[in-house]
């Protein structure tokens, strides 16, 4: 890009104000560094826009600017957060926690230090804790907010800044159309301050006691439908905590239920670098090959692996009784597999009375559904975003759906949740509900695989395709924005890969049973759905392929799954 005088000196502009409002002095120094090499792509970069607080948080990359992820940024929405909480409550808390990543312990005491100059009342962890333990706290304190500093299952260059609710789940209408609006007109001149040690003298800035965390481990002890099988269980679970929080509380409830545990050594620690994968996330083969060549030396029985902010559980299980190779499955095969167990459990135990309720994301297997109405359950489709599934656990528990009762969430991108205390998606309870279940099944002398055929025998074997286009930069979002527009285009009879639409559904139309939403829906006359939706976090769109054996069965769709992802990722490139 050809940059003019004028155009320089706006950049200049706002490189200087960010400099003067910016503490932290790596990001001051970033940008001045731009400025004395006249890095006019970089400094516009940096600064052509402002990372946006949007319907949970804000999420970018690590670095100077205001089209950054950096202490100013983090201050700037923490002040219209406090504001909103002061409008909404006479004396207000929060709470906040924290992951392994670059740069979120020093965010969060930051955040606690503009919440306290507010006379917000701030519990921070004085260690870093996962996502579903900040949920849980949230509810046990009766608390009005909390805050976690995380990018989740981002690139190392990413963190981020989500916001619950005293419900325990993300922020959602109008909590979060409020906080975005002061939080994205905060001014540097608002941002409000004070040092740590005031704050803590004042009684403004506490630590979360600890027995909030023993009050979540004996939750979830508590939860356990057959405790007593488990712990007469021998058997082996290879983990990897990623780098990330997983690693103390997921060994912890192992632990307590006399569980044998292999880690993998290097990915043990807390490092916001990962040196050892290149995205933390446990759906990636790559993420989790350590763990799986562990599984194959220790012969474990099953294996999982969590992201940063342990919110995301992926499991591998042995392809056969030898355990030399190991099957990683899908985040929808594990749905699938936890919903049919707890929904068999909970009508063999009978320890509940209502109907069982399951929620899972649009972008979910409709497989989850057909076991939840065939064995007496109730299962609503709700829109991606954990904190629409927490909407539901409220509903519930609050009255508004009465005769029911919580029993499992889940989302196909290795989102669970098995326990109603916590409002958001938890792979600590899930490690331990998969084991659990593992454990059921090698009691009566079946493997998780043969059960997941006998499921697929029983319902139909379907499958999915998840594949994503990234656009970067200014240029990017005009993009997305036209490839929405042209797929709004499409109407029935149109073809698409080559294939005739049956229906389109446009979630941006009233009458569709769901929140106005920028997704779409496709059913073909050869039975596919493709679901399409722009992420909500990063700058891609996500296109979601789901396929169900035709006359050629099960082997046939297995075969031509290749060739059929081929042909839509052309068609959609």
């Amino acid at each position: 890009m050809d940059f003019t005088e004028k155009m320089k000196d706006d950049i200049l502009v706002q490189a200087r104000q960010y400099i003067e409002a910016e503490t932290n002095s790596v990001f001051r120094d970033e940008v001045e560094a731009a400025i004395e090499m006249e890095d006019w792509e970089g400094l516009n970069d940096r600064f052509y826009t402002s990372l946006a607080f949007g319907t949970a948080g804000m999420r970018g990359v690590i670095g100077g600017g205001t089209n950054r992820i950096n202490t100013y940024m983090v201050r700037k929405v923490t002040q219209g957060l406090a504001e909103y909480l002061l409008s909404a409550e006479k004396e207000p808390s929060t709470v906040i926690a924290y992951d392994s990543r670059l740069f979120s312990k020093e965010f969060a005491l930051s955040a606690s230090l503009v919440l306290a100059a507010n006379g917000v009342q701030v519990y921070l962890y004085d260690m870093l804790h996962p996502v579903p333990m900040l949920s849980f706290a949230v509810r046990h304190m009766k608390a009005t907010s909390g805050i976690v500093i995380t990018a989740s299952h981002n690139p190392s260059k990413y963190n981020g800044y989500k916001v619950y609710w005293s419900d325990g789940g993300q922020v959602t209408p109008p909590h979060d159309i409020g906080i975005a609006k002061l939080a994205n007109e905060v001014t540097p001149d608002r941002i409000k301050d004070m040092s740590e040690g005031e704050a803590r003298r004042c009684g403004k800035l506490k630590d979360v006691p600890a027995e909030v965390d023993e009050a979540y481990f004996s939750m979830v002890l508590s939860s356990l439908r057959r405790p007593e099988l488990i712990k007469a269980s021998d058997i082996m679970v290879a983990y990897t905590p990623l780098h990330g929080t997983g690693n103390v509380p997921v060994r912890h409830m192992l632990s307590e239920l006399g569980i044998k545990c292999s880690v993998v050594k290097e990915q043990e620690l807390p490092d916001g670098n990962f040196p050892t994968v290149k995205l933390p996330n446990p759906e990636s083969a790559e993420a989790m090959g350590k763990v799986i060549a562990l599984a194959k030396e220790v012969k474990a029985d099953i294996v999982l692996g969590t992201d940063p902010d342990a919110d995301r559980l992926g499991i591998a299980i042995p392809k056969d009784s030898s355990k030399t190779d190991y099957l990683l499955l899908t985040g929808n095969q594990i749905a699938t597999l936890l919903v049919d167990y707890l929904l068999m459990t909970a009508k063999e135990l009978k320890n509940k009375e209502g109907i069982p309720f399951v929620a899972k994301s649009l972008v979910t297997t409709d497989i989850v559904r057909r076991i939840a109405e065939k064995n007496g359950g109730e299962c609503k489709d709700v829109l991606t975003g954990f904190k629409y599934i927490a909407e539901e656990i409220e509903r519930i528990e609050s009255g508004r759906n009465p005769g029911r009762y919580f029993l499992f969430g889940c989302e196909e991108s290795y989102g669970f949740l098995t326990v109603p205390s916590v409002h958001d998606k938890d792979a600590v309870s899930s490690s331990v509900t998969a084991v659990e279940m593992m454990c059921y099944y090698a009691s009566i002398g079946k493997t998780l695989q043969q059960r997941l055929d006998e499921i697929y025998a029983e319902y139909g074997y379907s499958t999915e395709v998840v594949f994503s286009n990234e656009y970067d930069g200014a240029e990017g979002k005009e993009k997305m924005k036209n490839i929405m527009a042209s797929l709004r285009a499409l109407k029935p009879g149109d073809k698409l890969a080559g294939r005739a639409i049956e229906t389109m559904e446009d979630l941006l139309d009233e009458g569709t049973g769901f929140p106005k939403a920028d997704v779409v829906i496709f059913r073909f006359k050869t039975g596919e759905k493709l679901v399409v939706r722009p992420s909500g976090t990063e700058p891609k769109i996500k296109y979601y392929l789901f396929l169900t054996e035709g006359k050629g069965g099960r082997k046939a769709l297995e075969e031509n799954l290749g060739s059929i992802k081929a042909e839509f990722v052309k068609a959609l490139a």
